[in-house]
């Protein structure tokens, strides 16, 4: 998929914790971005989202507009259909009249988890959940368009938003003691480290074919395992915190309205050899810059 070095951006999503950083670092860059939240660009909205398009003539659309509440799209599932699928259907319709290639961001729930070795792009499919299958869905729709790249990611967080490291962080200041799943296994990753990987796909570095691709920081943890480096690394910053003790316990012991695929590991070698200038951090590594950057201590 050739594309400029240069290329006008069109961004959705831009007011969360992925999109902001994004945002940030295509300006950061010298990109032309048209920048969109949820406020002033509905994906939902077919009219909406060719009005931004026309008026943008973007080389590129990157969505990072999803429906992401897992354990509410169980009671949710119209809405989450609408933003996952709908929503990509709407920009894959824009994209069409402008010509534009379109990056649109994808999760590692579509899989099962029942594998036990990294996850292929051509492995099967199987979500367990309406959000993996609302995930799927946009997928199979944009697959339609010629000029789109899919990159799965799983368990990302940053410095903005919610999300799993800010929730542990909360607990650990409140609560003594932690009990955590361990028997969930995958590669947390940090929104800036993907934002670099979407900035070089959107740039076209090595003429990166039409596809489906995995993206996730370097090395495995369960949930356990992040939450005990997740600690120890804040305490450089923000210690000595309350909890004291962090227990691993069976997925079992912590039930949601949503099935979790318990192995969610993807292979990275597609994207590697698709974008050669790519370096991918091993995932405490960017766990330690991300909390210097929430605690306003970059340079430490």
């Amino acid at each position: 998929m050739p594309m400029t070095q240069n290329p006008k951006i069109l961004l959705t999503g831009s007011r969360g914790q992925l999109g902001s950083d994004l945002k940030g670092l295509l300006e950061a860059e010298g990109l032309g971005v048209s920048a969109f939240d949820s406020r002033s660009l509905d994906v939902t909205d077919k009219k909406q989202v060719v009005d931004a398009a026309l008026k943008a003539r973007p080389d590129v659309i990157i969505n990072c507009a999803a429906y992401t509440k897992v354990d509410l799209a169980e009671k949710e599932r119209e809405r989450a259909e609408a933003v996952n699928a709908g929503g990509v259907e709407n920009i894959v319709n824009a994209a069409e009249k402008v010509n534009a290639a379109v990056i649109h961001v994808s999760t590692d729930f579509v899989f099962d988890g029942l594998k036990s070795t990294p996850y292929l792009e051509t492995d099967r499919a199987n979500p367990l959940g309406v959000y993996g299958e609302t995930k799927l869905q946009g997928e199979e729709l944009l697959r339609r368009y010629p000029r789109h790249i899919i990159v799965r990611t799983s368990w990302l967080y940053g410095a903005s938003g919610p999300n799993f490291v800010k929730t542990m962080l909360r607990l650990a200041a409140d609560k003594a003691v932690l009990r955590v799943v361990y028997d969930q296994t995958g590669s947390p990753t940090w929104t800036k480290d993907l934002a670099g990987a979407l900035a070089l796909a959107a740039k076209g570095a090595g003429n990166m074919p039409a596809g489906v691709y995995h993206y996730s920081n370097e090395g495995v943890a369960s949930w356990y395992d992040f939450t005990v480096a997740i600690i120890e690394e804040a305490e450089r910053y923000a210690g000595p915190f309350k909890c004291k003790e962090i227990l691993p316990i069976l997925t079992g012991g912590y039930p949601t309205p949503a099935k979790r695929p318990a192995y969610s590991v993807m292979c990275k070698d597609k994207i590697k050899k698709a974008l050669p200038d790519l370096k991918i951090p091993h995932w405490r590594v960017s766990l330690r810059k991300m909390l210097a950057e929430l605690y306003g201590k970059a340079g430490a």
